[in-house]
């Protein structure tokens, strides 16, 4: 709790987290466990971030321990970057800046320094590795790829992983898994359109933007009704269109940002394929030029027999009558990363009730006792899973 509620206070947005990544680091020493910066924040995603509305950040601050000193190695991870909320829930332990835990990422990272301190007083008996992946820049959705790319599933390397997120609506004690798709996937087009500008009494003497910009709104808007399966889910949105001064002026640029999202990995191939194709379409068409920059975060995508493994494990904890499946989250997750490299699991871990507010609200707010259940269920399900597979 003590971990948790000083995390709680000095939340951070973004791949750069270098108070919360200094804490855990301090606490790692604490206990004895070796661990080393990881993540690489390249120029093309600093570039994507910073175009997103999102920090720029030079360097990307994760963090992995290891626990154990050789055989089969299995990955515990946490997120622990907070959101651009501003905190409304009176707690005594507040955020004391503008930046605001409300997604729980806070609990994740004190249950697994919770687990490390579990695994560590058995370490000496562990049959095998267990590294642990503290993150940052989960809600800018690849801050996991940032430490991926450090090397963070090699030496020794990951053979499974898993990851808890709290859920306020669900009640304490409760924890609801997908066994294969487990996240929407997402993606944000990012389209600048070069036209030429002038008179609006002359408009045969521009290329204008803004008409080009309408007419790709529109056409991209048929994709999903005309090609894609109705009984899938999937979603695109034309969130921005922008341009122009005045109404007499013919305006030279114009912005867009569309944004998909699917639980179909076929699908979001093909919408990643295919938006970028009527896109070139339309506004070569109509002579204009462009730049297109694309954000992706694919869907989590778990290992269904790790899936079922994972839940008898976790059941040893809560009571396997309190496991259950459930459909599929829409929104993202970056741990698809993690999920595309190695089988992974991942669970929703209850942490309120239904009269509690939802994630990424300002009031939201934890039931603290989920937090001894999520240390014990992640060091559980390391050691049953070493134990089967030394």
């Amino acid at each position: 709790m003590s971990d948790r509620r000083a995390l709680h206070r000095i939340p951070e947005f973004g791949v750069s987290t270098p108070k919360t990544a200094a804490y855990v680091t301090a606490r790692l020493n604490e206990m004895g466990i070796p661990n080393r910066h990881c993540g690489i924040h390249r120029p093309e995603d600093r570039e994507i971030a910073v175009l997103s509305g999102c920090p720029d950040a030079p360097d990307s601050t994760g963090v992995v321990g290891l626990i154990g000193k050789s055989g089969p190695c299995f990955m515990l991870r946490a997120d622990m970057d907070g959101l651009p909320i501003k905190e409304e829930t009176g707690l005594d332990y507040s955020s004391e800046n503008d930046c605001g835990h409300m997604c729980g990422h806070d609990a994740h990272a004190a249950m697994l320094l919770g687990a490390a301190k579990i695994l560590k007083e058995m370490e000496a008996d562990l049959p095998g590795q267990v590294k642990l992946m503290f993150q940052p820049g989960e809600e800018m959705g690849y801050g996991s790829k940032t430490m991926i790319e450090d090397g963070l599933l090699e030496n020794p390397p990951v053979e499974a992983a898993m990851a808890l997120h709290v859920w306020p609506q669900m009640d304490v004690g409760q924890l609801y898994f997908s066994p294969t798709v487990t996240s929407g996937s997402m993606a944000t087009f990012y389209i600048a359109i070069e036209g030429k500008g002038g008179h609006s009494s002359e408009p045969q003497k521009t290329i204008d933007p803004v008409m080009i910009a309408s007419e790709l709104s529109s056409a991209l808007n048929l994709i999903i009704p005309r090609e894609v399966n109705p009984d899938i889910f999937a979603t695109l949105t034309v969130g921005l269109i922008k341009s122009g001064t005045a109404s007499n002026i013919i305006p030279g640029a114009a912005e867009m940002a569309i944004s998909i999202r699917t639980l179909d990995p076929d699908v979001y191939d093909y919408l990643l394929k295919r938006v970028p194709e009527v896109a070139n379409g339309y506004i070569t068409a109509w002579r204009g030029k462009y730049t297109l920059r694309i954000h992706k975060t694919p869907g989590t995508v778990c290992n269904a027999a790790l899936s079922a493994e994972m839940s008898k494990y976790v059941g040893e904890i809560l009571g396997q009558e309190n496991v259950c499946q459930a459909p599929p989250m829409k929104g993202a997750e970056d741990f698809a990363y993690v999920s595309k490299c190695v089988p992974s699991f991942f669970g929703f871990l209850g942490a309120g009730g239904a009269d509690y507010y939802p994630l990424h609200n300002s009031r939201t707010i934890i039931d603290e006792n989920v937090l001894p259940y999520g240390a014990a269920i992640l060091a559980n399900c390391a050691v049953e899973w070493l134990n089967s597979h030394k």
